[in-house]
């Protein structure tokens, strides 16, 4: 469960492809269509994201990619429920033992990526299901901020229930199929780079939690 096409690869990319090589079937679920509506490139942009999110996500092996038409930047202003209601409809569809997403911080501190993850811990309570969330370590998020004067939000270690080894080739693979967005020189390189060979997530949800709002 993701905000923008891109989050599929540049963030969950490594941890998808190891569900996938256990045999998992992964299946992804993406809110908007990354900048096209606030970047003013209106149906243009709307296309090539789409098209993007497809190769991505053919590199990567997943099931299927559903992409919907919310306005990115917008997603905090759509009542929850809404945005539960498109997560419980997708599971309706297909069995489902858990859902991947982004830390509640956002990562980058990015509203819809906080609205993207708060849907599907909402729907993933009504369906009793896990959640686990991708986070950056501290130190990795201080570099970065440091690096590039960006705005990455990062977990202590007391804070990270995993640390999972991973694999960066297809992930790359998956980046490289975003041409609108991996450019040379961006924060993205540098931090699969410090993360090197591993990613670190956290529970939101597990099996048998109460339902809060």
């Amino acid at each position: 469960m993701v905000a923008h096409p891109d989050d599929e690869s540049f963030g969950l990319g490594a941890v998808l492809d190891g569900f996938i090589m256990e045999g998992a079937e992964v299946s992804v679920l993406c809110l908007t269509h990354g900048g096209a509506s606030t970047l003013g490139a209106g149906p243009q942009l709307s296309q090539v994201r789409a098209k993007e999110l497809r190769s991505a996500a053919d590199q990567l092996g997943v099931e299927s990619a559903v992409l919907l038409g919310y306005r990115d930047g917008m997603l905090s202003d759509v009542l929850r429920d809404i945005l539960s209601a498109e997560v419980l409809r997708e599971l309706d569809d297909r069995p489902t033992d858990g859902l991947v997403v982004f830390d509640p911080s956002g990562i980058t501190g990015h509203a819809d990526h906080t609205a993207a993850t708060r849907a599907a811990v909402d729907a993933a309570a009504v369906m009793d299901l896990p959640v686990l969330a991708w986070t950056l370590p501290q130190d990795v998020a201080d570099t970065l901020n440091e690096e590039f004067d960006a705005g990455f939000v990062g977990h202590e270690q007391s804070d990270v229930d995993l640390v999972v080894p991973v694999r960066r080739e297809r992930q790359r693979s998956a980046c490289l199929c975003h041409t609108s967005q991996a450019v040379p020189g961006s924060a993205l390189w540098r931090r699969l780079e410090l993360l090197g060979n591993h990613e670190h997530l956290r529970w939101l949800r597990r099996e048998g939690d109460p339902l809060l709002r």
